[in-house]
């Protein structure tokens, strides 16, 4: 055997090794609150939090060996399951959501579903649009309009967070524009759609930063994603406060924007 096929070896058994070990950390504490979640203080509660906390601590800064796109995608599998528990998470809130993407996207900054579980999760559930933004930035600087595929939804999702749950008009603008140049380079219906619906954004947002047509279309593409019943209905209610009303029809919702922005 040559000394880099034994290195090779080498590193595989390592990278494996840490993460059954921080897995080995997770399972028992885990296993025990999915079994007895109401027995459980909420003060024990926060203790798991911080042991989760310091794993995923662990996870951003350990060395990969080039296993970034599985330690990714381990770590995004985890992140479905901590928040997919909506006993717990109604306990401890999901203040963790940003340290799982920020292990994520360091490992994978073009793994694209990511980008839409983090818009939502962390924007959304856990009320830090600003880190869900900041993330996003970063990864978008490892983004091309076709690395990978169909990219532009990162600048999409970073503008409905601006739009949304900033208030940055300008900053969501720009997002828009840039989504809609990158889907400009796809012919295909999808991507023309998007073209289409993100320069209308931005052009309502240019003629009025307050524009109620802006948020009601970006609302409509959180709803017309795949998201959770909480997300849709807040998505609808939303909507609808804005004046705006969703029709069903066969092809799907049809928004109905208000006679005035």
């Amino acid at each position: 055997m040559s000394a880099l096929s034994r290195q090779t070896i080498g590193a595989s058994f390592f990278i494996c090794f840490c993460m059954l070990g921080v897995g080995l950390i997770q399972f028992p504490q885990l296993q025990k609150l999915l079994n007895r979640q109401q027995t459980y203080s909420l003060e024990t509660l926060e203790r798991e939090i911080q042991l989760e906390s310091t794993r995923l601590n662990f996870l951003k800064h350990m060395p990969s060996f080039g296993y970034d796109n599985l330690i990714a995608d381990w770590v995004y599998l985890n992140f479905l399951q901590y928040f997919g528990d909506d006993e717990l998470r109604a306990k401890t809130g999901y203040s963790l959501s940003p340290q799982y993407f920020e292990v994520i996207l360091k490992r994978d900054p073009k793994f694209l579903t990511a980008y839409q579980s983090l818009s939502s999760s962390t924007s959304l559930y856990a009320g830090m649009p600003e880190k869900a933004i900041e993330l996003m930035e970063k990864g978008l600087k490892s983004l091309a309009p076709k690395l990978p595929e169909r990219s532009y939804y990162v600048w999409r999702y970073k503008g409905i967070d601006e739009l949304l749950f900033l208030g940055n008009s300008q900053s969501a603008h720009n997002s828009f524009l840039t989504a809609a140049n990158w889907a400009s380079n796809y012919t295909d219906a999808e991507s023309q759609n998007i073209v289409d619906i993100s320069q209308k954004t931005a052009n309502f947002l240019n003629q009025n930063p307050d524009s109620k047509y802006a948020r009601i279309a970006s609302w409509a593409m959180v709803l017309n994603t795949q998201v959770d019943e909480k997300t849709r209905k807040r998505a609808i209610s939303e909507i609808e406060s804005l004046g705006g009303k969703i029709v069903s029809t066969p092809e799907g919702n049809k928004i109905i924007f208000p006679e005035k922005d």
